[in-house]
């Protein structure tokens, strides 16, 4: 037999994604499949984008034991992408999908031997309602949060990094604010909003935030730096486009690329948090449904500075973003634009 190019060969890997026909999910499943390997989704529904890539699509809900089970038996490598996001709703739907799903995947990745996890969690889950400035992965967890969200997925971090000391090989990254093309959540969010937008404070506070394509690449090579370097598992990273921007900019940016005006009235921070303590209670006491249109969460996120310290990920992961904030608002235009036609 001739053996001359085997050692030339990459051996394909098995990858499963969790939440894969979502829009990070999702863009991690072309980034994989791109470069050769096999890719499964497992997500709740069946999505048409992934059945044309020839995608293996597993459908089923994350809180449920054996479906995971299913899904992750087999693999090689997975990531547990699939969450609930938000900043309203019932505690008991965020912590079935977050929690109790981390804790199903952990417990399949385990019982299949699957050789590594890559976890992805949020920047809010260390959000304490100050200003947070080019802090790093020591800053500690706050004494409570104002949502769901953050809760949960602090809870299943711990999760993750307590089954790195169990041999399970683990990285869990902070992506912060992902938008671009596809977004289903941020950018339609400030969309809809547009005429009803209202800037929260002086307008002067930094925020980081993270295209699409860096957010992707960065979970990808995440992976592969933990099969070169286990001593990596169970460490956190905190990545974005590692250039902080005033909040309002960024918002007015995606709204010009909808080519939508900028956000002209603003409301001092104290007000608006006010507003949204009210807004809680009332939709609480009422059982209103949908979500406030302030919260108090919400109303901190908008007037505080939050940016982060990436160098951990630069040095451990090697992780740079390849596209720029102006870049990345060109593509999105672009999107918009052909979504529109």
């Amino acid at each position: 037999m001739d053996n001359t190019n085997s050692l030339n060969v990459k051996k394909t890997t098995n990858v499963l994604v969790t939440g894969g026909g979502g829009f990070l999910g999702g863009a991690i499943v072309r980034l994989l499949q791109k470069r050769g390997d096999a890719v499964r989704s497992f997500s709740r529904s069946v999505y048409t984008e992934l059945e044309t890539l020839g995608v293996e699509q597993i459908q089923g809900d994350i809180s449920d034991q054996h479906a995971v089970e299913q899904a992750v038996k087999g693999m090689d490598l997975v990531f547990h992408v699939a969450a609930k996001p938000g900043i309203w709703g019932d505690y008991s739907e965020y912590y079935q999908t977050n929690v109790t799903g981390t804790v199903n995947v952990i417990s399949a990745c385990i019982k299949h031997k699957v050789a590594r996890l890559v976890y992805t969690s949020s920047p809010s889950v260390v959000f304490n309602g100050t200003d947070m400035e080019g802090i790093d992965e020591s800053t500690p967890y706050p004494a409570g949060f104002h949502a769901h969200y953050p809760a949960t997925k602090a809870l299943a971090e711990q999760l993750v990094v307590e089954a790195a000391g169990k041999g399970l090989l683990t990285i869990i990254l902070r992506p912060h604010l992902i938008w671009g093309p596809r977004d289903n959540h941020l950018v339609p969010r400030i969309i809809k909003r547009a005429k009803r937008l209202v800037r929260v404070g002086n307008g002067r506070n930094l925020v980081d935030t993270i295209f699409i394509d860096n957010a992707a690449e960065a979970h990808v090579a995440a992976a592969d730096r933990l099969e070169i370097n286990p001593g990596l598992s169970g460490k956190i990273y905190f990545i974005s486009q590692d250039e902080p921007m005033p909040a309002w900019d960024i918002i007015n940016g995606i709204l010009k690329a909808a080519g939508l005006e900028p956000v002209q009235r603003s409301i001092p921070h104290k007000m608006a948090w006010l507003i949204g303590a009210l807004l809680e209670c009332v939709y609480k006491i009422f059982n209103l449904k949908g979500e406030p249109q302030m919260t108090r969460f919400l109303a901190d996120e908008l007037a505080t500075a939050h940016w982060f310290d990436i160098s951990a990920a630069k040095k451990d992961l090697g992780y740079a973003p390849r596209i720029s904030t102006e870049e990345g608002l060109r593509r999105l235009e672009h999107w918009l634009q052909q979504k529109s036609d």
